[in-house]
């Protein structure tokens, strides 16, 4: 199983709007990627960092998962730009990606 970690960086003056996110945009990634191969997917709000009264290092992060890279990437050639021109509808923030294999 892959997991696709999309993590939007905390920064002053920096705009996500969270209920666009969670009610359009990830919605809009489950109709367009379900059928090539999205298991599920899941939304994380940052609330802090680890030190006591620190900031979160990441506003947010939304997680894909697959069950092959192929799946996903097929699903991304098919209709990545259609997603990635929904991004500045909720955010100005430059997401960071990482795509792990969960071994546990």
């Amino acid at each position: 199983m892959l997991r696709i970690s999309v993590l939007y960086p905390s920064g002053k003056g920096k705009k996500f709007n969270l209920a666009y996110y969670t009610d359009k945009h990830m919605p809009l990634v489950k109709a367009r990627l379900q059928s090539f191969g999205l298991v599920r997917y899941e939304v994380d709000k940052g609330l802090a960092g680890g030190a006591p009264g620190s900031e979160a290092p990441f506003t947010c992060a939304g997680h894909l998962y697959f069950k092959s890279i192929e799946d996903f990437q097929k699903g991304m050639a098919a209709h990545g730009a259609e997603i990635m021109a929904d991004v500045p509808k909720y955010t100005d923030i430059q997401p960071q990606i990482q795509i792990s294999e969960i071994v546990v």
